[in-house]
């Protein structure tokens, strides 16, 4: 039975909780948060209002990280060098110099692993995509195209001010709404070569980090990229995701793989399994990716998403952001 913790209580924690409390091979004892009027929101764990107490107090097997950004490094960085498993939300870090820090410590402390919350790998749509584009069937990839059109109210960031400033979020709509959809687009694209991008702020908020940005993304096999993201929708529409081939074209949208083909005739292939409540948009891969890491864990395989695999998102979103203030085209290869 693996002893498991989580550190933060804030919205994205609900999510995690009710996963751990599922898997019959894990045992919720502790959690942590600076808020203590939280100390009686989850009775059945023990509540710390700090995480190294925590830490030396409770013996730990794996640690869900479950805070604002810029505490992503240090705290991993702290349960890690105790010897504790780490189930990291993303992003991996506030940009690709802590994103490799954090690969660093993975390779450093090769007995303890770190796994990133990239969940939407693990979506049925994603694998079902994945699994056709590594047949060949359609030839080689010409584009992949992502789109996020969200809507953040004014209140979503008084609420939570780090989520507004640089040295705290390390960004805006790319590395909190975004980086699932820049992940995937570097998961079916492969390697990236370059990054054209433009930054924005179309919403009148008072913050410092972009509400809106796009890029042409060159990858290194000769496929085009388009991503687009925003904040300033009228609401939350569903991410688009589209891999173009000679003359077929794979499409997420609504959680559905569609194929439609060169005449304009679809046929849906595969469909998510769906998160019921508000945050139905966050899709219903959470509790698949935390038993894939606890599975991990208890016969020590590699079969998790490691710190590694989750540099690329970062750095991508680090190279629109240099793109867009060098109004250039950034080679990938800086960040590397």
């Amino acid at each position: 039975m693996l002893k498991v913790a989580v550190i933060g209580l804030g919205t994205i924690s609900t999510i995690h909780i009710p996963a751990i409390k599922a898997n019959p091979n894990a045992e919720l004892v502790a959690v942590c948060d600076n808020n203590e009027t939280l100390s009686k929101s989850v009775p059945e764990a023990t509540f710390y209002s700090n995480y190294q107490e925590m830490l030396e107090k409770e013996d730990l097997d794996c640690v869900h990280i479950c805070l604002p950004h810029y505490l992503h490094y240090p705290v991993t960085k702290a349960c890690v060098e105790k010897g504790v498993h780490v189930f990291q939300e993303k992003p991996l870090g506030l940009n690709t110099e802590e994103g490799l820090a954090l690969v660093k410590l993975e390779e450093e402390y090769n007995d303890i692993k770190i796994g990133v919350c990239l969940q939407n790998r693990n979506n049925e749509s994603v694998e079902k995509l994945q699994e056709i584009i590594s047949s060949g069937e359609y030839g080689p990839i010409k584009g992949v195209k992502g789109l996020v059109a969200w809507f953040r109210s004014k209140d979503y960031y008084d609420s939570q001010p780090w989520r507004g400033q640089w040295k705290y979020a390390g960004g805006g709509v790319m590395i909190n709404q975004a980086l699932h959809t820049l992940d995937l687009m570097q998961l079916v694209g492969g390697e990236i070569e370059s990054i054209r991008g433009s930054v924005d702020q179309l919403l009148d908020y008072n913050i410092e980090v972009e509400d809106t940005a796009s890029a042409r993304i060159q990858f290194k096999n000769g496929a085009k990229g388009l991503f687009f993201a925003t904040n300033a929708n009228a609401d939350n529409s569903s991410v688009e995701l589209e891999v173009l081939f000679e003359k077929e074209r794979l499409i997420i949208k609504d959680s559905i793989l569609t194929r439609v083909n060169e005449a304009g005739e679809k046929e849906d292939l595969m469909e998510d399994a769906k998160l019921p409540g508000s945050k139905h948009y966050y899709g219903a891969s959470h509790a698949k990716t935390i038993n894939q890491f606890y599975s991990a864990i208890t016969e020590n395989t590699e079969d998790y998403i490691h710190a590694k695999d989750a540099l690329a998102s970062i750095a991508i979103i680090d190279a629109i952001h240099l793109s867009s203030e060098k109004k250039q085209s950034i080679q990938m290869e800086v960040f590397q």
